[in-house]
């Protein structure tokens, strides 16, 4: 197993985790969505200042392998207060198997915990069979599916996915 380690992400790091989001995005959606989609919401999510604006009103965590990022990840309480919403996880193609995914879920677990939830929650694209059937062994299930417009005519046709999160 690879050793890594998993911090809140710092300011300083935002844009590491830009080019690692860029990196994994063009590696792994291709084959699920158009790289129009895919630059448009790479535009929308991962731009250095949408990412700090958004540090202090949600739960940003960085995976590290020594100097290099592996991974990340976004949550924060959704509208029901006993909801938080995993919004991005994300390990490099190269740390993948590695329990970066793992660690960073169950670091997510623990705030949202803390926070007083009791349920995670997460949609993922109806074709990324590698994300579902991840979410799958992490215990995640499938409660229903939407679609919803993100603008310049580009849809996101996902699953609902939730977990309970254990006192």
């Amino acid at each position: 197993m690879t050793e890594f380690t998993v911090r809140t992400l710092k300011l300083d790091e935002v844009e590491s985790l830009c080019r690692l989001a860029q990196e994994i995005w063009h590696a792994h959606y291709p084959a699920i969505i158009s790289k129009a989609q895919i630059d448009y919401m790479l535009a929308q999510r991962y731009s250095p200042a949408s990412i700090r604006a958004s540090l202090n009103s949600s739960c940003w965590l960085a995976a590290w392998h020594g100097q290099d990022m592996a991974g990340f990840a976004q949550a924060f309480a959704d509208d029901a207060p006993s909801t938080w919403k995993l919004d991005k996880l994300y390990v490099h193609p190269d740390q993948q198997r590695k329990g970066v995914g793992q660690t960073l879920l169950d670091r997510v677990k623990q705030q949202a915990r803390v926070a007083g939830a009791t349920r995670l929650i997460l949609r993922v694209n109806r074709h990324n069979k590698i994300a579902l059937a991840a979410y799958a062994r992490y215990g995640f299930s499938i409660y229903g599916e939407n679609m919803l417009e993100i603008g310049n005519g580009f849809v996101m046709d996902d699953y609902l996915l939730e977990m309970k999160v254990c006192s």
